[in-house]
């Protein structure tokens, strides 16, 4: 009898730290996106200049193709995006010198600005999140959150 108890109190808990995760989840979205709002862009605009922008790094502008591979979009989706940021300014396709029917999107000098706004709205909504933890709390978050986002059998 007392294994079962054991076992449903092991059960309600996980429900409802993964009630917590989703609550919290949602929270911060909302507050990026309030903080998206003066950018001018959405969260889908938003997380495609971030990955042009992480892969530019490399050095190299990245196909159409490949941000749809990263981005976990059907390539249709990266078109309208492209298209929505295209006509705002913020990116340009340009051909492949190496392949003339591959298109690469770049940043503009405008999407390059964006990108800097976007990663200071991401800040902002998250100390807004995290306001409540000092320091020492956030360590501990941070590597309870690394734990799981490396664990084996990963979704």
């Amino acid at each position: 009898m007392e294994s079962r108890t054991v076992a449903a109190d092991a059960d309600e808990s996980t429900g409802r730290l993964a009630d917590q995760l989703l609550w919290l989840t949602r929270r911060l979205h909302r507050a990026q996106r309030r903080h998206l709002e003066p950018v001018g862009v959405t969260p889908a605009q938003a997380r495609m200049l971030r990955t042009v922008a992480h892969v530019l790094k490399g050095g190299t502008p990245p196909r159409m193709a490949d941000l749809a591979e990263r981005l976990d979009v059907v390539p249709r989706a990266v078109t309208s995006l492209t298209d929505a940021l295209e006509e705002r300014g913020l990116v340009r396709r340009v051909p492949d010198p190496a392949n003339r029917r591959v298109v690469r999107i770049e940043l503009t000098d405008e999407g390059d600005g964006a990108v800097r706004r976007l990663r200071q709205a991401r800040r902002a909504a998250a100390e807004e999140l995290l306001a409540p933890l000092d320091a020492d709390q956030r360590d501990a978050l941070t590597a309870l959150l690394a734990a799981l986002d490396t664990a084996p059998g990963r979704c």
